[in-house]
């Protein structure tokens, strides 16, 4: 029965986290099975590269770090923020090569989810490990579930912010803004292992981890407003081009398109669809080159012409 209160309350408050990240992405939110898929690698894949990581590199350490003390100060403080943010990190860089993947706020899905993965598989084995005492079982629900799976989210979404932010810049700017993004994340959580290893700087950890994550939600707040910025302004050019009507063009970047009655039930959401991903086309064909313009000019003459056809058998 421990065991299965121990998953219950690892799997729900991370699930809920999840779902209320994907959501507030409410302008161009992410095909959930990919999200899911991150999710998944976070809690299986990760985790399972991490251990093994872990183990090895804290080998490699005993040799020189021979107290028992400060080789698990050691292991926490810096084995496990470099070798957990690697491990987390590495399936961003293949869905960051993903055309739906394209700017901060994706970056900030699939790396919180990733590591929303990771914090609960990470909590179910803390749970059951320290399942003696009631009352500490309760107290480090409480205390992982509120701060260290969520340290987990903010430091994994922190290097997929980054490489969202250089999705469409050159190679060698993608690499840096790649490499500074892990080192941050890293450092992120290195901090609140630190802080949390000692009882006299543990309120200092809980409140870096608090400030941090202020941070984390105002990012996501200003990705997200700039996404409907983007949705505005790309259409614009639609309107004078008698694709999509006035009347519509506010409309299709606020929160009032979910509403009803603007426009046919029947086409409304493909619509919306079609639209939003017709204005991130013409931004993402702006900053690229090669073969990536040419697919993403075929498609934005492909939603044209969908959204043209979805409106002309439409009264609106």
């Amino acid at each position: 029965m421990l065991i299965i209160f121990s998953a219950l309350a690892a799997i729900i408050p991370m699930t809920i986290y999840l779902i209320l990240i994907w959501r507030f992405d409410r302008y161009d939110r992410e095909p959930f099975k990919m999200v899911l898929a991150n999710y998944l690698w976070g809690a299986i894949g990760a985790i399972f590269l991490a251990i093994a990581g872990s183990i090895f590199l804290t080998a490699v350490i005993s040799f020189f770090v021979k107290d028992d003390k400060s080789l698990g100060l050691v292991s926490a403080v810096a084995v496990a923020p470099i070798v957990e943010e690697i491990t987390k990190g590495i399936f961003l860089l293949i869905t960051v090569s993903n055309r739906k993947f394209d700017n901060i706020t994706d970056g900030i899905v699939y790396g919180g989810a990733i590591g929303l993965g990771f914090g609960m598989t990470e909590n179910f084995m803390y749970f059951v490990s320290n399942s003696e005492n009631i009352g500490s079982w309760i107290a480090i629900i409480i205390v992982r579930t509120l701060f260290s799976g969520v340290m987990h989210c903010v430091s994994t979404a922190t290097l997929g912010a980054f490489l969202g932010y250089s999705k469409l810049m050159s190679k060698g700017k993608r690499i840096f803004y790649a490499f500074v993004g892990l080192v941050l994340a890293m450092l992120i959580h290195a901090a609140w292992n630190s802080s949390v290893s000692f009882h006299s700087t543990a309120p200092l950890g809980f409140l870096f981890l608090f400030i941090t994550v202020l941070i984390f939600i105002t990012v996501f707040y200003l990705s997200v407003a700039r996404e409907r910025k983007i949705i505005f302004n790309e259409l614009s050019e639609e309107v004078n081009n008698g694709i999509i009507p006035m009347s519509h063009l506010k409309i299709l970047s606020s929160s009032i398109r979910e509403q009803t009655g603007w426009v046919s039930e029947s086409i409304r959401k493909d619509y919306i669809k079609s639209a939003t991903t017709l204005a991130f086309r013409k931004m993402q064909a702006r900053n690229s080159t090669g073969a990536s313009k040419v697919y993403y000019e075929s498609d934005i003459d492909n939603y044209r012409k969908f959204i043209s056809l979805l409106l002309s058998g439409s009264k609106f």
